[in-house]
Parts: C-alpha cells; sequence; structure tokens
C-alpha cells in the first residue's frame, strides 16, 4: 500500500473517532470551549514532543509567519467545523467535510502541478455531486429544495479551510521537517481559539453566547470526552503530516477525507440519526468517486 495512502487513511480513523467525542463535548461545554481545549490539548503535547526531540520551530521567518497563518486557518476550520457538529446533524455535517479531500486534489492540481488520470478527474465530478446531494434535501420537490440544515453553512466553510491548509501545510513542510511547522501552527491554534472564548465571553450577545452555551453542566467527564478528542486529533495530525512530508498532496488528502464515513456510521448506528434516500445515494456517490481518484 502505498505510503500515502496508508498515512492518510491512519488520519481519517484517528478524526473520525475524534468527530464524535468533538461533537459530544461540544454538547455540553459549547463548541468554542471543545476547540480551545482540544487545541491546547494538542499543543501542549505538540511541546512536550518537541522539547524530548530537540526540535526548535523554523529559523526562516518566512516560514514562521507561514506557519502561523495556517494555524489561523486550522483555528477557523476547527470552530467552523465543532459548530457544524454542535448544532448538527453530525452525519450531515461531516459528510460534507468530507469534500475537503476533492478539493484538496483540485487545490494541489494547480497550486503544486500535480495531475490527475481522466478517470480520477471523472471520480472528482461524481464526489462533488454526491457531496451535493449528501447536503441538499429535496422536500416537496425542487423547487422546495433547501439545506439539510444549519449546520452545512459551518461545514462549507470547514471543508474550504482544511484543503487550503493542507495544500499550505504541503508547501511549508517541504521546506521544513513536519514537526517544526506543526509546532508553531498548533500554537497558534490554540492561543486564538482560547482568546475566542475568552472574547465571546466576555462580549454578552445570545448569538455568540450560543457558541459557549452549555448545555449541561461541565463535568470531568465532559472535560475528559475534551482531552480524549485532543488526544486523536494530535494523532491523526502528526500522521497526516508525516504523509505530506513524504507523499503527493492530493493522496494524502484525499485518503484523510474518509475520516468523517468513521463518524456518519457511529452517528446512524448508535446516535439514532436518519439520513433521507437522497442522501444515502449522495454517500454513496461520494465514495465511488474518491475510489475513482484514487485509482491510478
Amino acid at each position: 500500500m502505498p505510503i500515502g495512502l496508508l498515512t492518510g487513511l491512519g488520519a481519517a480513523l484517528a478524526w473520525g473517532s475524534m468527530d464524535i467525542a468533538s461533537a459530544l463535548g461540544s454538547r455540553r461545554l459549547g463548541s468554542l470551549n471543545v476547540t480551545a481545549g482540544v487545541q491546547l490539548v494538542s499543543a501542549v503535547l505538540l511541546v512536550l514532543v518537541a522539547i524530548v526531540t530537540n526540535t526548535p520551530p523554523p529559523s526562516d521567518p518566512g516560514l514562521l509567519l507561514a506557519s502561523a497563518v495556517l494555524g489561523l486557518a486550522g483555528a477557523g476550520a476547527y470552530l467552523a467545523y465543532f459548530t457544524g457538529l454542535r448544532i448538527g446533524p453530525i452525519s450531515i455535517v461531516s459528510g460534507m467535510v468530507a469534500a475537503y479531500g476533492g478539493l484538496t486534489v483540485v487545490l494541489a492540481v494547480i497550486f503544486r502541478g500535480e495531475s490527475l488520470t481522466g478517470l480520477q478527474a471523472i471520480g472528482a465530478a461524481i464526489a462533488t455531486v454526491g457531496v451535493v446531494l449528501t447536503a441538499v434535501a429535496f422536500d416537496g420537490g425542487m423547487r422546495a429544495t433547501r439545506l439539510a440544515g444549519p449546520g452545512v453553512i459551518f461545514a462549507v466553510v470547514a471543508l474550504i479551510l482544511f484543503a487550503v491548509m493542507t495544500v499550505g501545510l504541503a508547501a511549508t513542510i517541504e521546506q521544513s521537517g513536519w514537526l517544526e511547522i506543526l509546532l508553531v501552527s498548533r500554537i497558534v491554534n490554540a492561543a486564538i481559539s482560547i482568546g475566542a472564548v475568552w472574547g465571546v465571553g466576555a462580549v454578552a450577545h445570545p448569538r455568540l453566547g450560543a457558541l459557549v452555551h452549555r448545555e449541561h453542566a461541565a463535568s470531568r467527564r465532559s472535560w475528559s470526552i475534551v482531552l480524549l478528542a485532543g488526544v486523536l486529533d494530535l494523532a491523526g495530525l502528526a500522521v497526516y503530516a508525516y504523509g505530506l512530508e513524504v507523499a503527493e498532496t492530493w493522496l494524502v488528502g484525499l485518503a484523510s477525507s474518509f475520516g468523517p464515513a468513521v463518524t456518519i456510521l457511529v452517528a446512524v448506528g448508535f446516535l439514532g440519526e436518519r439520513l433521507r434516500p437522497i442522501q444515502w445515494f449522495g454517500l454513496l456517490a461520494v465514495g465511488a468517486g474518491m475510489v475513482a481518484i484514487a485509482l491510478p
């Protein structure tokens, strides 16, 4: 199995498991609190790894700035994704965000000069149609078509930012080690997320307050879920970044996008969520398109 496919699938497994923990945590603590908690956990762990391995941040000012910008994009992506998971439904939001793999392929071709075969291009088109069908509910005919839920808006923002972040990571990792880049990026992520929690908490606005709203009292169990999500996130990110260092960007990005499939199976099988037939068809189309893209 190609190393790019292997590392991408490893990241998919970690992130798919993280999604469920993040969604459960968001409903107890609020999406901003969970975002900050997950970022803080992974940042602390990355700092510890960097200390143990004697790995400093990038010495080049340009790389240092690029890493910080990637951290900013990552903070926005995680916040949008966790907010979408909180207001749900989980299965729809996860299915939408899976499209970042297809978008990553397009961006890798445009900005990194990577190439696709004809079959892979057809697969990308099929996956795109599948994503649309997954995200749209057909109630009362085509004229009554509407977005399947408010979480979809946040999912679109997240998928774009995740794809941009992937291509950016690949470009910067080429010039430095993956750990150095992730170290700066994740510290910035954590700082922005913690600042967002403080800022929203200081502004008494109903709409902003919903992001830190707690439906349940905070408990040790709630924060344990956040800790688990942070560990899973870092595991996926480390495997993902290593894959970007040693393999093609489009292959790693595409394989990692199967993470939400894990979330969808758990959401439908264990959390009682239901998909419409057209949305099941959309998910199948996304899967078929992704397989075609991955073929040589």
